[in-house]
């Protein structure tokens, strides 16, 4: 299984790594059976996203795709954070091979997780911003993506 350079960047100095302590959004995604478990820590200010940090168990591609999901969503407001795709993170990383796409869905899920948390910590029903995460898994059939 072969790895693009940028995937072993991010593997090998993986960025915005740890918690944020100031955090209004937190999402945790994947299981123990998966063998992945992305945690995403968002802070969000005036409808931006901050800063980001998270910690993820797992293979060098779940840690991979958390670096650079919260790479490219530092910065952004809250929608073009929720636009962003298992897809779009792929291609940033120059692919990956097809079993470990999964990766990808998890790191697009806990950026959605976090925020569906950020938007419930103010009362607010995520449900259309961010739908219904359990059926919005469109590339894992295994399950481990909740």
């Amino acid at each position: 299984m072969a790895y693009s350079a940028k995937v072993m960047d991010h593997f090998s100095n993986p960025r915005n790594v740890g918690e944020l302590e100031n955090a209004n959004g937190i999402g945790e995604v994947g299981n123990q059976k998966c063998g992945d478990i992305m945690k995403m820590y968002i802070r969000v200010e005036n409808g931006v996203i901050e800063d980001v940090k998270f910690k993820t168990f797992g293979c060098g591609a779940a840690i991979a795709t958390s670096s650079m999901a919260t790479e490219m969503i530092k910065g952004k407001t809250l929608e073009d954070a929720l636009k962003l795709t298992n897809r779009a993170v792929m291609e940033a990383l120059d692919g990956l091979p097809p079993v470990k796409v999964h990766c990808s869905v998890l790191a697009e899920q806990a950026i959605k997780a976090a925020i569906a948390d950020y938007y419930t910590r103010l009362g607010i029903d995520p449900t259309p911003f961010v739908g219904n995460l359990k059926d919005d898994c469109h590339e894992c059939s295994e399950g481990c993506c909740h």
